[in-house]
């Protein structure tokens, strides 16, 4: 299988309407052959929203990877010393993480992993999903595009007509983002029109 014998890390930030979109993606990982660790925000321990509780989600996740889920930032930071991640997939990763890592901020569980997967030169990446990609976090996305072992998941804007500012990656293409980071590779293309998805 394409993921055997990888350990992938896969860490969600509070963007609750995405969670949904994201599970399947990491039930594919696990069938087909990662290891797959989940990493997440304080918010998904804790919010319950019309999307579905911090019960449900945890549940989900557990169920789907058979790990426990990282949700501290002292349980996430062995991950640098062990080497434990091949590649770490922040998503979805909203515009509060995105602000955060590319000003040096490690506040969270995910953001230490980051900080982690950075410090051993191995790959991160991130599948964006924020209101303000082409607004202030604009200025964000463009610092991590140009980091070095920094890749994205394809993205575009999800409905420019009434959120001109939001940018919303391609959840589905996780994976193959994913498996050209391990490669050293940007998935192309970059940007993709996401409201015609």
């Amino acid at each position: 299988m394409k993921w055997q014998g990888k350990t992938v890390g896969y860490a969600l930030s509070g963007s609750h309407c995405t969670f949904a979109e994201v599970i399947p993606v990491i039930k594919r990982f696990v069938d087909e052959g990662a290891n797959v660790v989940p990493i997440v925000t304080q918010t998904i321990m804790t919010t319950d929203t019309r999307f579905g509780t911090s019960a449900e989600w945890q549940h989900q996740l557990k169920s789907a990877t058979g790990n426990e889920i990282i949700s501290t930032i002292v349980e996430a930071e062995p991950l640098g010393p062990s080497k434990l991640l091949d590649v770490l997939v922040i998503a979805p990763c909203t515009g509060n993480t995105t602000s955060k890592l590319a000003n040096a901020m490690t506040d969270s569980p995910v953001l230490m992993a980051a900080k982690s997967q950075m410090r051993n030169q191995r790959p991160l990446v991130l599948a964006i999903s924020t209101n303000d990609g082409l607004g202030l976090n604009a200025a964000n996305i463009a610092k991590l595009l140009v980091c070095k072992n920094i890749y994205f998941v394809p993205f575009g804007q999800d409905n420019p007509q009434q959120k001109p500012n939001s940018l919303v990656a391609r959840m589905d293409l996780v994976p193959e983002a994913c498996e050209a980071a391990l490669q050293g590779k940007q998935l192309q293309p970059l940007l993709i029109e996401r409201f015609n998805y």
